[in-house]
């Protein structure tokens, strides 16, 4: 025998002979095999349907089981079992982690599974298949929707006595809606879920635009959507990501200061970033107050439960900034966590990174395959049905003789001989008569074969229509986009925020501090805060005043703004005759440009504080400032000064007692040397001296400040300086229909300068300020304030106000568009 090489090794076939081998080559041809096996039929999605083989495989097994969204739960561990038996031959532990995965509302952002029992949460383990139950989720009947149409390919599974698809047919992007995470060999991708809505959104534009470029396509889609909410700090990331494939961004808590104590502050967490847990979270800021990187907490308390979902309450020391204290959080615990997008996946069999244009590229080709290949099925199911149903109305039309035949025929053989000479029928025709049950011989059942031949005559052209025209193809691929987003759609989680904190366009707003390492005590700057008539709060990052002028503003008007600090608490006066307390540090900083109908930037006041009911926001008020006096008015033309004092230490009190149906309509800080205006629906105007009101108590109901004639409410209520005249004030009025419909008239407007109203005694009915043209009878909006107001439709769009009229009593000046806010 040879001696054998120091680099080989010997191989024994069994019958006595050995052959040499190359121990190298032999290791990276397996290697390889390997590999590939791992790549393709195990750790990588496929590009179309976005799923790993085993987790198509559980699908497509519950499907052939029966275990739709409207039967009843099974095991578990039957499903393991059989899918483990007739498709997967792995581990029973490997199938049900995946089948848990389907199920879990916090990993995927549509789950696939619906799990009935224990599946465990970000923290611990799902239990074992044995006591958990399970059935398809709504959204995997979209991804096998016509698996029975021959819309894919179906291959032998490992032993090759069943089949099963290479792909499903994925009505929904599954891929980029649920994401991925794989380790492969030499390879791995991780994937971001994203909202269905959006990506189908950006689908449709992408099949009716082709040459679409990647910033079209993130006007739909501008990031991810995480199951579990939070905020995503940083697009740069993402935008690399959606461009290469690959790219990160930074995920962070949705948190809130409130006061957890009747002296204390604490950080509640309402939402985490993407697959970071509550335990995970505590035993990081236990960490950190042990080593002394985290000051300031005193207690965390995890109130999570069913009912409520993720709360946990992070109790802050008295004396300690909140917002510092939560800009740690953010810099040693997970409650700010990175997130690497690696966009691998298999196309065609090859694993490659996709960015988005080509992820959507991939999954709206086979969609057109999909919907391509169900037409030809059908199709051809339907000339088949249409060839019966000719044959039988043959038969039925002439049913005498067609008995005559097959009673004169010595077998069925020959009879169907004979049926296809004498009728000229096919062959199929002929057997299909001769199963021909008497009952079918009605008059009724003709009349429906005459209708069945007509509609099918009907559907065969709409199928052939299809395939004969790519267009059309494609028409029908984005119908069924978008019903798949109608049926299983819904609002985005996540919001979105770019490097300095602000809400970006595509996401919801939101209110986050500037991103950076900030002391405990963080400057009391002074800063000024502003509220638009649309509803938007802001601050600027200095005390500089806001002016339309100097660009802070575009279209939307000013409704009140207030000096301030960065550090102190405002107060939100709302219709309820409540005042809300709100920190000035929760406000996104205002630009110094504005490009936007509104508060570039800002956020709407009713994300930062609870509304109730109808309630909406009327103005803001100093907290710091205890010798200021607030006057009110109501829409019943109730007027109310509040006699100076403390602000109460809770987070919100009432300012004034309403009567029932009443609510606050305007509210003002003002001295007794200002003028409060009220404005009523049938136009009248009523100014008088503050002064005339005596202040009073909090728990007081204030007194009359207009007499309002039967049926009418006022409509505004502010006040002016006793130099108003020299100041420019003005009186803006519109007037429409009192039974119109809202929105829809513009009704007409009128501008006149304040001096050109007298001043009347409080609790009298004032004067007209607007005389009403044909088919107006009252006033649906009014203001008083500086000159050159501004006035907004419902959306934020500006609306073109008409020039002074010196007259009082004059009438106003049609506009095109209805007047939803006014202000400066």
């Amino acid at each position: 025998m040879a001696a054998k090489s120091t680099t080989g090794s010997a191989q024994d076939h069994g019958d006595g002979t050995i052959i040499e081998i190359d121990v190298a080559r032999e290791m990276e041809g397996s290697f390889l095999e390997y590999a590939y096996s791992v790549i393709y039929a195990r750790a990588l999605p496929d590009a179309r349907d976005g799923l790993k083989p085993v987790q198509r495989r559980i699908v497509f097994q519950m499907m052939a089981m029966g275990l739709r969204p409207d039967r009843p739960y099974v095991k578990s561990a039957r499903v393991v079992g059989d899918v483990m038996g007739r498709l997967h031959p792995h581990g029973d532990s490997a199938i049900y982690d995946a089948l848990v995965r389907l199920a879990q509302p916090f990993s995927l952002r549509l789950p696939l599974v619906d799990g009935h029992g224990n599946f465990g949460s970000l923290d611990d383990g799902p239990a074992a298949s044995r006591y958990t139950e399970a059935r398809m989720a709504a959204a995997a009947m979209a991804m096998v929707a016509d698996l029975d149409e021959d819309v894919v390919d179906f291959v032998p599974n490992y032993d090759n006595k069943l089949t099963q698809p290479s792909v499903l047919p994925s009505a929904i992007p599954n891929l980029l809606v649920n994401g991925a995470s794989g380790i492969a060999v030499g390879m791995a991708t991780n994937m971001a879920p994203h909202n269905l809505t959006e990506v189908i959104a950006a689908a449709r534009f992408l099949l009716d635009n082709p040459d679409a470029d990647l910033e079209a396509l993130m006007r739909f889609v501008p990031g991810p959507d995480l199951p579990t909410g939070g905020k995503i700090v940083g697009l740069e990331g993402i935008r690399d990501a959606y461009r290469t494939g690959r790219g990160s961004f930074r995920t962070r808590a949705t948190t809130s200061i409130e006061n957890v104590t009747a002296r204390r502050k604490g950080i509640i967490v309402t939402e985490l970033p993407y697959l970071v847990g509550p335990e995970k979270v505590i035993d990081k800021i236990k960490e950190g107050v042990q080593n002394k990187k985290l000051q300031g907490i005193s207690a965390v308390t995890d109130l999570t439960d069913r009912n409520h979902g993720l709360r946990l309450v992070i109790e802050v020391k008295t004396g300690f900034n909140p917002e510092a204290v939560l800009e740690h959080l953010f810099r040693y615990t997970p409650m700010e966590d990175s997130f690497a997008i690696n966009n691998v996946c298999l196309v065609e069999g090859q694993p490659r990174t996709l960015g988005l244009k080509e992820l959507l590229r991939v999954w709206i080709d086979h969609r057109v395959t999909v919907v391509r290949r169900r037409s030809e099925f059908r199709l051809t199911k339907k000339r088949e049905r249409l060839h019966l149903v000719e044959g039988l109305l043959l038969a039925i039309l002439d049913i005498d003789e067609v008995i005559q035949v097959i009673r004169a025929s010595d077998d069925s053989e020959k009879a169907k001989a004979r049926l296809q000479t004498v009728f000229d029928l096919s062959a199929l025709q002929a057997d299909y008569i001769l199963e021909l049950r008497l009952r079918r011989l009605t008059k009724f059942s003709r009349i429906e074969l005459e209708s069945e031949r007509d509609s099918l005559r009907d559907e065969i052209a709409e199928l052939e229509k299809i395939l004969g025209s790519q267009a059309r193809l494609r028409e029908v691929v984005g119908d069924e986009m978008d019903a798949a987003a109608a049926q299983y759609g819904t609002p985005r989680r996540t919001i979105l925020l770019d490097a300095a904190g602000g809400a970006t366009p595509g996401g919801n707003a939101g209110s986050a501090g500037k991103r950076g390492a900030a002391p405990l005590e963080v400057p009391d700057s002074p800063c000024q805060v502003v509220l638009s008539a649309t509803g938007f709060v802001a601050r600027t990052a200095d005390a500089e005043p806001v002016s339309r002028a100097g660009g802070r503003l575009h279209h939307d008007g000013l409704r009140a703004t207030l000096s301030t600090t960065a550090r102190s608490d405002i107060g939100v006066v709302t219709s309820a005759g409540r005042v809300v307390r709100l920190s000035a540090l929760e406000l996104p900083v205002l630009p110094p440009t504005l490009d936007a109908p509104s508060i570039a930037g800002g956020i709407p006041l009713s994300s930062l504080v609870d509304l109730i009911g109808d309630e909406a926001p009327v103005t803001l008020i100093s907290l710091a400032d205890e010798g200021a006096v607030l006057a009110l008015g109501t829409r019943q033309g109730v007027v109310k000064r509040v006699a100076p004092g403390p602000a109460p230490s809770r987070d919100d009190w009432e300012v004034i007692s309403l009567r029932d149906g009443d609510r606050v309509i305007g509210a003002v800080e003002t001295s007794e040397a200002a003028e409060l205006v009220f404005v009523s629906s049938d136009s009248s105007l009523l100014h008088f001296p503050a002064a005339a009101v005596n202040p009073q108590g909090r728990a007081a109901a204030g007194m009359a400040g207009i007499r309002l004639a039967a049926g009418e409410h006022a409509v505004f209520f502010g006040a002016v300086g006793r130099d108003a005249a020299i100041d420019g004030a003005v009186v803006v009025t519109v007037a429409g229909a009192r039974e119109g419909l809202p929105g829809i008239d513009g009704g007409s407007v009128k501008v006149t300068p304040f001096e050109a109203y007298p001043g009347k005694g409080r609790a009298t009915g004032g004067v007209r300020s607007q005389r009403f043209l044909r088919g107006e009878d009252s006033l649906t909006a009014a203001w008083v304030g500086p000159a050159a107001p501004r006035a907004s439709r419902a959306d934020g769009a500006p609306v073109d106000l008409p020039a002074p009229d010196p007259r009082r009593d004059g009438s106003g000046q049609a506009t095109k568009y209805p007047v939803a806010t006014i202000g400066e």
